[in-house]
């Protein structure tokens, strides 16, 4: 079903019409399009513009995950190619001016590329959905057996088929109305007013700058931007001025990058990390400048990416193979049923007769309880994965874990506690000094701005090691607050003693800083040699060695800050200077670094241990550094033998990125595109069922792509909507008990459609050779409805049934084969002991030939219920059952209930009216033999089955 229609992306060919034919810029700009990374010429889409338009008519091929689709091929090709062009060039690609566009050109514009939103949003009628929700095979024949059934009056029976339809469409309904609305939330981040520049006059033009609606702008407007703006499109930088963006939303990093209008970039630089583009949806967070819209609406970066939210999953193994017994039944079913009526009409010549007995036959094979077996199994798991502290939005997704063989997930707050711990404070030589630390403490103590969690780091150290810095002698004169260019905060603090020693003045004035290693190694000239005893000046073997300590402390997946000081006294800066922050953070000494760790979580080791017992592997998809991820990894128990990157990922070919993914597991800077494409290489190639879980904007492609999206309840709201469980806690142990109850679920519905299978098929087989040898009906419609109501009754309890532990220890999948086998050897011995009933009362209670109907009927109608409701605990288990292997209380009860009932009717006032007879004990005596024997003969083909099938299929 497709919730969602987007927008076709813009065809190269429309965006650079407009250029003269012979431009050479225009020309490089499309040969530049078919470089691949390696610089090797593509003979795709932009090679040949009219290949590109033919390709539109073609049938699109399996999604894998290998390859980019066509339309982020177009977006990428078209943002690189203004990021490598000079700002000139950008003007004429989008047919604009310095001044901007006129107030008509830009109306024009918004009416030929249409309002300016990532998406064009269709809402699914309450019909759509209500008809998909209805449309089922097993639904459509309980509505076809519902009406038969009122016409040949038999209305109880309708009435229950119609019940049964009602629960299964209304649960259906309710899951997929929910979820239909999830990619609605991506529009928050693009909903604001922008500022504008526009030309006006038709002589004389004038620049005025002008606010318009988000939705509003055009490509080729030029838009004003400052700290808290969100981009309203694409954007190609024009000017900027200590510019800092957020791209979190596409990247899930909370650090901002740098942009720059002056950058030129090449094909080699990841996209996202491109300096002179801005993104749709990414904010300001601090600097000015101004920006060339180059894209906007559904031809935008953002569209090109999140353009696959809310469209239908294709159906997984357990629903193919669900619509295949479907239709597998219906077939039989029909030819069954016709023969039935066919054999009855040219016996009896009653057509009435003959077609209500073939409507209670087609009930006896239709599976009437497997939707509400289904979907109680699944509320059931759903119920008791709350009680573990998280909420199940669509119940399917309880059976797919049962399934799921692999679970992605993130680094930050899911393995990790999500906070900084401070571990080490070591000099410019790597060696641990009390000053580092010193320092440190006083500017995170003294700094009024807004404390960040290191601040809290150094402060918890300090005070929890036995520090005593005593703060109560310095004083606080003034304070450079943090800000994203420099990436630094400082404070300026007095005392009347020199802490680097001799006291000959009445005070000492210095300023702390710490910060961003890079941003603080900028600002130092000196560097102290504490063994020596001396500042000396910073030379190149002093840089190097620096970086190389700060290098070897992150690979250990360690954050490293920078911290310096400067004497004022002794720098002699005027007062007039000292509101000059570039000229007081100068000249600084280097003292050392300050490294934090961000811990992994106590629960998270055993968790994964837990899962991997379970035949769940973790593969761990993060958008941060190689070495953090890989630090973290070490620390949970996750091995790092094979591990890659998105930049690395880019470089590779489909079959090559297929065999990387396999192998790797962990995969760090990887964008919201890469993410998707690795869970789709992982269904589609690997043949696994993923989970996925994440908690950003950035991750809400695979949250919809998995076959499992689980998130958190501090989630983006994106996220929350297209997941299908929501964790109340980040703990991974939740998700071992939900991976049990999946498999219980999974267990027990199979448990059911083999029972339901095997039992209906016998039945009904049984029938016919028994109609065909007595010339009789065997059972009369209303005995065989009430049988069948009965043993559906029964099948209630099934999801309150147990698994044996060794199954809940694998993932559980359909086999396409392990059915289909599993009837073929237990099927028929079933009917051998319908068959064998026959042949004993025929031989024992008949006269003179011919068996009394009556007599018969009650036999057939007790025989066949018990064997229905015992069959279930022959399939259950592997072990021998009632021996080795119980079911649980609510199963053998019902057995109990439902068998004592069957064999009560027939000496009942009810069975009279039902047309049964009395029954001798020596009957009951042969049934007992019947069991027995069905039950060790069913055990030894049971047990031949198992052997044969895992040697040889």
């Amino acid at each position: 079903m497709e919730r969602f229609k987007f927008l076709r992306f813009f065809s190269f060919r429309t965006q650079l019409d407009f250029l003269p034919s012979s431009n050479p810029v225009r020309e490089n700009l499309i040969n530049g399009a078919n470089i691949d990374t390696n610089g090797e010429h593509r003979d795709g889409f932009f090679s040949n513009l009219v290949d590109g338009f033919l390709r539109r008519f073609k049938s699109g091929k399996k999604i894998d995950g290998g390859s980019k689709t066509e339309e982020e091929e177009k977006v990428y090709s078209w943002l690189y190619a203004l990021a490598r062009s000079e700002i000139y060039m950008a003007f004429e690609y989008v047919r604009s001016t310095e001044r901007g566009l006129s107030f008509t050109e830009a109306e024009k514009r918004l009416k030929e590329n249409g309002p300016n939103t990532p998406l064009e949003y269709t809402f699914p009628s309450s019909w759509h959905l209500l008809w998909s929700a209805f449309f089922h095979p097993f639904n459509i024949i309980l509505i076809v057996l519902s009406a038969l059934s009122y016409i040949t009056s038999d209305n109880p029976n309708g009435c229950i088929m119609l019940i049964l339809v009602f629960i299964s469409v209304s649960l259906r309904f309710y899951q997929e109305y929910g979820s239909s609305k999830a990619a609605m939330q991506l529009s928050e981040y693009v909903r604001s007013p922008v500022k504008v520049q526009r030309c006006a006059g038709r002589v004389v033009q004038t620049e005025l700058i002008v606010q318009v609606d988000q939705r509003d702008v055009v490509p080729g407007d030029i838009v004003i931007f400052e700290p808290g703006d969100l981009f309203p499109g694409d954007v190609r930088l024009l000017t900027s001025k200590h510019l800092v963006v957020s791209q979190s939303s596409l990247t899930g990093e909370s650090w901002p990058t740098e942009k720059t209008a002056d950058a030129r970039e090449d094909r080699s630089t990841p996209l996202l990390e491109l300096k002179n583009i801005c993104f749709m949806g990414t904010n300001v967070v601090s600097g000015t400048g101004t920006g060339l819209v180059v894209s906007t609406g559904s031809k935008t970066y953002i569209s090109a990416v999140f353009s696959t939210i809310g469209k239908h999953k294709p159906a997984d193994s357990f629903e193919k193979g669900i619509r295949h017994i479907s239709y597998v039944l219906v077939g039989v079913m029909l030819l069954v049923v016709t023969i039935m009526i066919l054999v009855e009409y040219f016996t009896f010549y009653d057509l009435s007769e003959s077609t209500l007995f073939g409507i209670s036959v087609a009930c006896a094979l239709t599976p009437q309880m497997l939707p509400l077996i289904i979907n109680t199994s699944l509320a059931k798991g759903a119920l008791a994965m709350a009680r573990e502290r998280c909420i199940v939005k669509s119940l399917s997704a309880i059976r797919d874990m049962g399934s799921m063989d692999i679970l992605c997930i993130d680094k930050t707050g899911t393995l990790t506690m999500n906070r900084a711990i401070m571990v080490n404070h070591l000099d410019s030589w790597g060696a641990p000094r009390e000053k580092v630390l010193h320092f440190a403490f006083l500017n995170s103590y003294f700094k009024s701005d807004q404390k960040y969690p290191l601040d809290d780091a150094i402060l918890a150290f300090v005070y929890t090691n036995g520090y005593r810095f005593q703060p109560s002698k310095w004083r606080k004169t003034d304070e450079i607050p943090f800000d994203f260019m420099r990436r630094r905060v400082s404070v300026i603090l007095e005392t009347e003693s020199n802490p680097e020693g001799r006291n000959i003045q009445p005070f000492y004035r210095f300023i702390i800083t710490k910060g961003a290693l890079e941003d603080v190694l900028k600002v130092c000239s000196y560097v102290e040699n504490v063994d020596m005893g001396e500042i000396t000046a910073v030379s190149a073997e002093h840089h190097h060695r620096i970086l190389n300590v700060v290098e070897e402390l992150r690979n250990e997946g360690l954050r490293i800050i920078g911290v310096a000081i400067k004497n004022l006294q002794q720098t002699k800066i005027s007062k007039q200077n000292m509101e000059n922050e570039d000229d007081v953070e100068s000249d600084m000494v280097f003292l050392g670094v300050i490294a934090f760790f961000d811990p992994p979580k106590d629960s998270a080791k055993e968790a994964l241990w837990r899962l991997a017992e379970k035949g769940v592997k973790a593969k761990v998809l993060t958008g941060d550094s190689l070495s953090l991820a890989i630090k973290i990894c070490k620390e949970v128990g996750i091995r790092t033998t094979h591990v890659t990157t998105g930049p690395e990922l880019e470089q590779l070919n489909q079959e090559a990125f297929h065999e990387k993914v396999k192998k790797a597991t962990v995969l760090a800077r990887l964008t919201p595109s890469q993410k998707l494409r690795v869970v789709q290489s992982l269904q589609s190639v690997g043949n696994h069922v993923v989970g996925f879980l994440g908690d950003g904007i950035n991750d809400s492609l695979a949250l919809d792509a998995a076959n499992v999206g689980i998130s958190v309840d501090s989630a983006a709201s994106v996220a929350k909507d297209l997941a299908d469980i929501i964790l109340l806690e980040k703990d991974l142990n939740v998700l071992v008990a939900g991976v049990e109850q999946g498999r219980l679920t999974f267990g027990n519905t199979m448990k059911y459609i083999k029972l339901s299978v095997i039992a209906n098929l016998g039945s009904v087989i049984s029938l016919f050779i028994v109609t065909l040898a007595l010339r009789f009906e065997p059972l009369t419609p209303i005995q065989l409805l009430v049988q069948n109501f009965l043993y559906s009754v029964g099948q209630i309890a099934i999801p309150w049934d147990r698994m044996e532990e060794d199954y809940v220890k694998i993932p559980q999948k359909w086999s396409v084969k392990s059915l289909p086998m599993f009837i073929l050897w237990n099927g028929p011995v079933c009917t051998l002991c319908d068959v064998a009933t026959l042949l004993f009362v025929w031989f024992y209670y008949s006269s003179g030939g011919k068996l009394d109907e009556s007599f018969f009927r009650s036999a057939y109608f007790i025989q066949g219920l018990l064997m229905q409701t015992l069959i279930f605990h022959l399939i259950r288990t592997e072990k021998i059952p009632f021996i080795m292997e119980i079911a649980s209380w609510p199963v053998l009860a019902s057995t109990v209930v439902i068998s004592a009932i069957g064999t009560a009717i027939p000496f009942s006032i009810i069975g009279d009216f039902m047309g049964f007879t009395d029954l001798p004990l020596s009957y009951f005596g042969f049934l007992v033999v019947l069991f027995v024997g069905y039950f060790t003969v069913g055990q030894i083909v049971k047990r031949i089955y198992i052997m044969v099938y895992k040697k040889w299929l």
